[in-house]
């Protein structure tokens, strides 16, 4: 639904080039909800603002449903016109709302039905509609002063949603919401995607938000993907920055007479006493030195941190054990040169 291939993004301002996106390859599955997670500065704002054209990309194409975006090039009102429809299948919410004071919710909501110049008869009743669907029905009449910040945002959804649009923005949607209020926003985005087959693509600093409601995740540094893919394929991959981020466990792993293993678990291992068992079938103590588990997608998934008495040589088999339970395992050492590089 969404390709970005070869994506560049550079500011120039008083002689300066500052390079926010460096050759961004992303690949976003129809109706998936895919987030985008990377510090303050790694290019994700920017990333989201080019696929929509708000920032015309410095190099590199732009393909939502079918359609390069990049190609809509020029000026003029038949440009301008291409532009403004394929912008209308493309809807996007704001951190700060971005809402007019000035104009009641509906009108705030009709404002994207008002440019593509629908009637008024039309855009009434999309609007009531929509705010119906995110659960707003009795606040029609109401001006954004008078809601609260998790009403605005809900008036935000509507308003991006007023063009059925088959993909939808979040730029930081909850980052300015307290944790409840982030949770019931999040769970919106959910049944939005699942009851219309939108395609959600979400930028974010906060992990929670990738573990509450994301298919799938792209980690960003310095204006570069450095990581992606679903959320199940990223806790099997050895080393995975981002699961590592998703379920964080500590614990020394150093010593010379010990070791410390990382167990990934998810779908049915997660549910197997599988420690426990390790333990009475090779007669070894097994210290846990830290664990993490949550719900993502409906299913328990987690990391927990153990420690093996004795050096590495002493516990292949026992670590080959827990391989053959369906276990992602990362030996942190010490662990002889030839399995750090391929075997492990």
């Amino acid at each position: 639904m969404i390709t970005t291939s070869g994506l560049t993004k550079v500011y120039r301002s008083r002689g300066r080039e500052v390079t926010a996106l460096d050759g961004v390859d992303l690949h976003v599955r129809e109706g998936e909800v895919f987030g985008v997670i990377g510090q303050s500065g790694a290019g994700k704002s920017s990333l989201i603002r080019c696929v929509n054209l708000l920032e015309r990309p410095t190099s590199g194409t732009v393909t939502v449903a079918g359609r390069d975006l990049t190609a809509l090039t020029g000026r003029g009102p038949r440009a301008g016109k291409e532009l403004r429809q394929a912008r209308s299948r493309i809807g996007m919410v704001f951190q700060h709302f971005n809402l007019l004071s000035s104009r009641t919710v509906q009108d705030n909501v009709e404002l994207p039905l008002e440019i593509l110049g629908r009637s008024g008869k039309e855009r009434s009743c999309r609007a009531l509609e929509l705010l119906d669907l995110v659960g707003l029905a009795d606040k029609a009449g109401a001006y954004p002063a008078q809601l609260s910040g998790g009403q605005k945002q809900r008036v935000g959804i509507a308003r991006a949603l007023a063009g059925d649009p088959k993909v939808l923005l979040s730029d930081e949607a909850t980052s300015a919401l307290d944790p409840e209020t982030t949770r019931s926003i999040l769970q919106l985005l959910r049944d939005l995607n699942r009851q219309l087959g939108l395609t959600v693509l979400l930028i974010t600093h906060e992990m929670d938000v990738v573990k509450s409601v994301c298919d799938s995740a792209a980690l960003m540094e310095k204006g570069r993907i450095v990581e992606s893919g679903t959320v199940s394929e990223l806790l099997a991959t050895p080393g995975s920055e981002l699961a590592a981020a998703l379920f964080p466990v500590s614990g020394d792993a150093s010593g010379d007479d010990r070791t410390v293993v990382d167990v990934t678990f998810h779908g049915e291992a997660a549910t197997q006493t599988v420690v426990s068992q390790l333990s009475r079938t090779y007669n070894i103590d097994i210290s846990i030195l830290g664990a993490a588990m949550d719900t993502v997608g409906g299913r328990q998934v987690g990391r927990m941190r153990i420690e093996l008495p004795g050096p590495y040589e002493e516990n292949v088999v026992p670590i080959g054990f827990l391989r053959e339970q369906g276990l992602q395992i990362d030996v942190l050492g010490p662990e002889p040169a030839l399995v750090q590089g391929g075997a492990k």
